[in-house]
Protein backbone atom coordinates (compact mmCIF):
# COMPACT_ATOMS: atom_id res chain seq x y z
CA UNK A 1 0.00 0.00 0.00
CA UNK A 2 1.52 3.42 -0.48
CA UNK A 3 1.77 6.28 1.73
CA UNK A 4 -0.83 9.42 1.10
CA UNK A 5 2.01 11.92 0.00
CA UNK A 6 -0.39 14.82 -0.14
CA UNK A 7 -3.05 13.99 2.62
CA UNK A 8 -4.74 16.83 4.42
CA UNK A 9 -3.46 17.00 7.90
CA UNK A 10 -6.22 15.42 10.72
CA UNK A 11 -8.69 18.51 11.70
CA UNK A 12 -8.64 19.35 15.25
CA UNK A 13 -12.19 21.30 14.45
CA UNK A 14 -13.93 18.18 13.46
CA UNK A 15 -16.56 18.21 16.30
CA UNK A 16 -17.17 21.79 16.26
CA UNK A 17 -18.14 21.27 11.83
CA UNK A 18 -20.60 18.50 13.58
CA UNK A 19 -22.17 20.80 15.44
CA UNK A 20 -22.26 23.54 13.46
CA UNK A 21 -23.69 21.30 10.70
CA UNK A 22 -26.89 20.10 12.95
CA UNK A 23 -27.45 23.62 13.84
CA UNK A 24 -27.57 24.66 9.98
CA UNK A 25 -29.70 21.91 9.04
CA UNK A 26 -32.29 22.23 11.57
CA UNK A 27 -32.81 26.09 11.23
CA UNK A 28 -32.96 25.05 7.45
CA UNK A 29 -36.07 22.45 7.89
CA UNK A 30 -37.32 25.28 10.26
CA UNK A 31 -37.15 27.63 7.62
CA UNK A 32 -38.41 25.52 5.03
CA UNK A 33 -41.81 25.47 7.23
CA UNK A 34 -42.00 28.24 8.26
CA UNK A 35 -41.34 29.37 4.51
CA UNK A 36 -44.43 27.68 3.42
CA UNK A 37 -46.85 28.35 6.48
CA UNK A 38 -46.21 32.04 6.04
CA UNK A 39 -46.12 32.02 2.08
CA UNK A 40 -42.30 33.98 2.86
CA UNK A 41 -40.11 33.74 -0.03
CA UNK A 42 -37.66 35.42 1.59
CA UNK A 43 -37.47 32.21 4.29
CA UNK A 44 -37.81 30.17 1.56
CA UNK A 45 -34.46 32.02 -0.15
CA UNK A 46 -33.09 32.09 3.35
CA UNK A 47 -33.46 28.45 3.87
CA UNK A 48 -31.90 27.71 0.04
CA UNK A 49 -28.83 29.61 1.01
CA UNK A 50 -28.63 27.28 4.47
CA UNK A 51 -28.74 24.41 1.94
CA UNK A 52 -25.71 25.85 0.36
CA UNK A 53 -23.86 25.97 3.70
CA UNK A 54 -25.04 22.93 4.94
CA UNK A 55 -23.16 21.51 1.70
CA UNK A 56 -20.46 23.70 2.22
CA UNK A 57 -19.60 22.15 6.37
CA UNK A 58 -20.41 18.40 5.30
CA UNK A 59 -17.68 18.86 2.65
CA UNK A 60 -15.74 20.19 5.27
CA UNK A 61 -16.58 16.99 7.21
CA UNK A 62 -15.92 14.89 3.97
CA UNK A 63 -12.33 16.11 3.20
CA UNK A 64 -11.50 15.32 6.64
CA UNK A 65 -12.53 11.69 6.29
CA UNK A 66 -11.68 11.10 2.88
CA UNK A 67 -8.09 12.75 3.00
CA UNK A 68 -7.25 9.84 5.56
CA UNK A 69 -8.14 7.15 3.43
CA UNK A 70 -4.53 5.77 2.07
CA UNK A 71 -3.13 6.36 -1.71
CA UNK A 72 -3.24 2.89 -3.99
CA UNK A 73 -1.22 2.38 -6.75
CA UNK A 74 -4.13 3.43 -8.87
CA UNK A 75 -4.78 6.56 -7.39
CA UNK A 76 -1.84 7.71 -6.28
CA UNK A 77 -3.06 11.19 -4.76
CA UNK A 78 -6.02 8.93 -2.98
CA UNK A 79 -9.79 10.10 -3.22
CA UNK A 80 -8.67 14.13 -2.58
CA UNK A 81 -10.27 15.62 -5.49
CA UNK A 82 -13.75 14.04 -4.53
CA UNK A 83 -14.34 17.09 -2.35
CA UNK A 84 -13.78 19.44 -5.44
CA UNK A 85 -15.84 17.52 -8.03
CA UNK A 86 -18.46 17.99 -5.22
CA UNK A 87 -18.14 21.25 -5.14
CA UNK A 88 -18.14 22.18 -8.73
CA UNK A 89 -21.87 20.11 -8.47
CA UNK A 90 -22.91 21.71 -5.52
CA UNK A 91 -22.26 25.22 -7.25
CA UNK A 92 -23.47 24.36 -10.28
CA UNK A 93 -26.39 23.56 -8.69
CA UNK A 94 -26.94 27.07 -6.48
CA UNK A 95 -26.38 28.59 -9.50
CA UNK A 96 -29.83 27.25 -11.01
CA UNK A 97 -31.47 27.61 -7.48
CA UNK A 98 -30.87 31.18 -7.21
CA UNK A 99 -32.17 31.83 -10.85
CA UNK A 100 -35.19 30.15 -9.60
CA UNK A 101 -35.66 32.42 -6.44
CA UNK A 102 -35.31 35.30 -8.32
CA UNK A 103 -38.15 34.40 -11.30
CA UNK A 104 -40.12 33.90 -8.43
CA UNK A 105 -39.37 37.22 -6.92
CA UNK A 106 -40.59 39.01 -10.01
CA UNK A 107 -43.88 36.58 -10.03
CA UNK A 108 -44.14 38.32 -6.65
CA UNK A 109 -43.25 41.78 -7.87
CA UNK A 110 -46.36 41.69 -10.43
CA UNK A 111 -48.97 39.72 -7.54
CA UNK A 112 -47.97 40.27 -4.36
CA UNK A 113 -49.21 37.16 -1.95
CA UNK A 114 -50.63 37.66 1.26
CA UNK A 115 -47.84 36.75 3.82
CA UNK A 116 -48.11 35.71 8.07
CA UNK A 117 -45.90 38.30 9.37
CA UNK A 118 -45.80 37.15 12.67
CA UNK A 119 -44.55 32.96 11.75
CA UNK A 120 -42.30 35.16 9.52
CA UNK A 121 -40.55 36.73 12.19
CA UNK A 122 -40.73 34.09 14.50
CA UNK A 123 -39.04 31.26 11.88
CA UNK A 124 -36.58 34.18 11.59
CA UNK A 125 -35.92 35.36 14.97
CA UNK A 126 -35.18 31.31 15.48
CA UNK A 127 -32.68 31.35 12.84
CA UNK A 128 -31.14 34.28 13.73
CA UNK A 129 -30.62 32.93 17.29
CA UNK A 130 -28.82 29.25 15.97
CA UNK A 131 -27.21 31.08 13.60
CA UNK A 132 -25.46 33.21 16.28
CA UNK A 133 -24.56 30.29 18.45
CA UNK A 134 -22.71 28.10 14.97
CA UNK A 135 -20.68 31.52 14.42
CA UNK A 136 -19.67 31.52 18.04
CA UNK A 137 -18.88 28.02 18.12
CA UNK A 138 -16.54 28.10 14.75
CA UNK A 139 -14.95 31.43 15.85
CA UNK A 140 -12.19 29.79 18.17
CA UNK A 141 -10.86 28.18 14.77
CA UNK A 142 -11.68 30.07 11.89
CA UNK A 143 -8.23 32.04 11.64
CA UNK A 144 -5.96 28.23 11.86
CA UNK A 145 -8.50 25.89 9.77
CA UNK A 146 -9.30 26.89 5.81
CA UNK A 147 -12.09 24.37 6.45
CA UNK A 148 -13.49 26.53 9.61
CA UNK A 149 -12.59 29.63 7.92
CA UNK A 150 -15.02 28.62 4.98
CA UNK A 151 -17.74 27.38 7.29
CA UNK A 152 -17.51 30.10 9.18
CA UNK A 153 -17.94 32.92 6.21
CA UNK A 154 -20.80 30.38 5.48
CA UNK A 155 -22.73 31.04 8.67
CA UNK A 156 -22.10 34.68 8.98
CA UNK A 157 -23.77 35.04 5.41
CA UNK A 158 -26.37 32.84 6.73
CA UNK A 159 -26.91 35.32 9.55
CA UNK A 160 -27.00 38.14 7.48
CA UNK A 161 -29.91 36.46 5.49
CA UNK A 162 -31.97 35.86 8.84
CA UNK A 163 -31.35 39.45 9.99
CA UNK A 164 -32.73 40.06 6.06
CA UNK A 165 -36.05 37.93 6.77
CA UNK A 166 -36.56 39.79 10.24
CA UNK A 167 -36.43 43.14 8.91
CA UNK A 168 -39.24 42.03 6.02
CA UNK A 169 -41.31 40.67 8.50
CA UNK A 170 -40.96 44.02 10.64
CA UNK A 171 -41.65 45.99 7.53
CA UNK A 172 -44.54 43.59 6.30
CA UNK A 173 -46.14 43.66 10.17
CA UNK A 174 -45.69 47.56 10.75
CA UNK A 175 -46.44 48.51 7.08
CA UNK A 176 -48.27 45.51 5.06
CA UNK A 177 -45.93 46.51 2.68
CA UNK A 178 -45.23 42.63 1.56
CA UNK A 179 -43.01 43.63 -1.34
CA UNK A 180 -40.53 43.81 1.34
CA UNK A 181 -40.60 40.01 1.09
CA UNK A 182 -39.17 39.62 -2.79
CA UNK A 183 -36.74 42.28 -2.04
CA UNK A 184 -35.15 41.20 0.80
CA UNK A 185 -35.62 37.67 -0.88
CA UNK A 186 -33.36 38.94 -4.33
CA UNK A 187 -30.87 40.00 -1.63
CA UNK A 188 -30.56 36.62 -0.49
CA UNK A 189 -30.44 34.99 -3.88
CA UNK A 190 -27.57 38.22 -4.53
CA UNK A 191 -25.28 36.45 -1.37
CA UNK A 192 -25.97 33.05 -2.63
CA UNK A 193 -24.95 33.59 -6.28
CA UNK A 194 -21.74 35.42 -4.99
CA UNK A 195 -20.85 32.20 -3.02
CA UNK A 196 -21.75 30.02 -6.00
CA UNK A 197 -20.15 31.32 -8.40
CA UNK A 198 -16.97 31.87 -6.45
CA UNK A 199 -17.07 28.06 -5.42
CA UNK A 200 -17.83 27.17 -9.24
CA UNK A 201 -14.26 29.61 -9.99
CA UNK A 202 -12.24 27.91 -7.81
CA UNK A 203 -13.20 24.37 -8.50
CA UNK A 204 -12.82 24.69 -12.15
CA UNK A 205 -9.05 26.14 -11.39
CA UNK A 206 -8.28 23.46 -9.42
CA UNK A 207 -9.30 20.68 -12.06
CA UNK A 208 -7.45 22.75 -14.42
CA UNK A 209 -4.71 22.33 -11.97
CA UNK A 210 -4.06 26.68 -12.17
CA UNK A 211 -1.39 27.90 -10.04
CA UNK A 212 -3.48 28.94 -6.81
CA UNK A 213 -4.45 32.56 -6.55
CA UNK A 214 -2.26 33.34 -3.16
CA UNK A 215 0.98 31.83 -5.23
CA UNK A 216 3.27 33.96 -7.49
CA UNK A 217 4.98 32.12 -9.83
CA UNK A 218 7.73 34.69 -10.40
CA UNK A 219 8.37 34.36 -6.51
CA UNK A 220 8.16 30.71 -6.71
CA UNK A 221 10.92 30.98 -9.63
CA UNK A 222 13.02 33.43 -7.63
CA UNK A 223 13.27 31.53 -4.27
CA UNK A 224 14.31 28.43 -6.70
CA UNK A 225 16.92 30.48 -8.89
CA UNK A 226 18.26 32.60 -5.53
CA UNK A 227 19.45 29.30 -3.72
CA UNK A 228 22.90 28.79 -4.17
CA UNK A 229 24.21 26.06 -6.82
CA UNK A 230 21.12 26.71 -8.77
CA UNK A 231 21.68 28.67 -12.07
CA UNK A 232 18.51 27.70 -14.51
CA UNK A 233 14.87 26.99 -13.44
CA UNK A 234 12.45 25.93 -16.33
CA UNK A 235 9.11 23.89 -16.61
CA UNK A 236 8.20 24.98 -13.24
CA UNK A 237 4.25 24.09 -12.26
CA UNK A 238 2.35 25.08 -8.94
CA UNK A 239 -1.39 23.80 -8.70
CA UNK A 240 -3.84 22.79 -6.10
CA UNK A 241 -4.34 19.16 -5.51
CA UNK A 242 -6.99 19.54 -3.38
CA UNK A 243 -8.34 22.37 -0.38
CA UNK A 244 -5.41 23.45 1.49
CA UNK A 245 -2.53 20.93 0.01
CA UNK A 246 -0.49 23.18 -2.76
CA UNK A 247 2.23 20.84 -5.13
CA UNK A 248 5.16 22.39 -7.21
CA UNK A 249 6.98 20.64 -9.63
CA UNK A 250 10.10 21.96 -11.12
CA UNK A 251 13.66 21.30 -13.12
CA UNK A 252 16.21 23.03 -11.91
CA UNK A 253 20.23 23.18 -13.21
CA UNK A 254 23.22 22.61 -10.73
CA UNK A 255 26.71 22.94 -11.77
CA UNK A 256 28.37 20.86 -9.24
CA UNK A 257 26.80 17.60 -8.78
CA UNK A 258 28.01 17.68 -5.13
CA UNK A 259 25.42 20.37 -4.82
CA UNK A 260 22.50 18.38 -5.98
CA UNK A 261 21.18 17.29 -2.20
CA UNK A 262 21.85 20.50 -0.59
CA UNK A 263 20.22 22.42 -3.34
CA UNK A 264 16.70 19.95 -3.18
CA UNK A 265 16.89 20.55 1.18
CA UNK A 266 17.04 24.39 0.33
CA UNK A 267 13.70 24.31 -2.20
CA UNK A 268 12.14 22.13 0.22
CA UNK A 269 12.35 24.62 2.73
CA UNK A 270 11.80 27.88 1.03
CA UNK A 271 8.81 26.70 -0.98
CA UNK A 272 7.68 25.41 2.50
CA UNK A 273 7.65 29.17 3.72
CA UNK A 274 5.25 30.13 0.64
CA UNK A 275 2.91 27.68 1.22
CA UNK A 276 4.01 24.63 -1.01
CA UNK A 277 4.68 21.10 0.89
CA UNK A 278 4.50 18.88 -2.09
CA UNK A 279 7.32 19.37 -3.80
CA UNK A 280 9.51 17.82 -6.90
CA UNK A 281 12.12 19.27 -8.16
CA UNK A 282 14.32 17.33 -10.95
CA UNK A 283 18.09 18.23 -10.79
CA UNK A 284 20.02 18.95 -13.73
CA UNK A 285 23.69 18.91 -13.68
CA UNK A 286 25.91 20.35 -16.45
CA UNK A 287 28.29 18.34 -17.80
CA UNK A 288 31.89 19.23 -16.95
CA UNK A 289 30.30 22.49 -14.45
CA UNK A 290 29.26 25.74 -15.79
CA UNK A 291 32.67 26.49 -17.17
Amino acid sequence: MLECVACIPPRKHTRALKLVLVLTVTIMIAEVVGGLLSNSLALLADAGHMLTDSAAIALALFASWVAGRPATAERTFGYLRLEIIAALINGTLLIGLTGLILWQAIGRFMTPPTIEPRILLGVATLGLIGNAVALRILHGGHEHSLNVRGAYLHVLGDLLGSIGAITAGVIILLTGWTTADPLVSIFIAILIMIGAVRLVKESVDVLLEATPAHIDLNEVADAISAVPGVTQVHDLHVWTVTSGVVAMSGHAVVCEPEQSQAVLETVQERMAGLGIHHVTVQIENVEGGCG
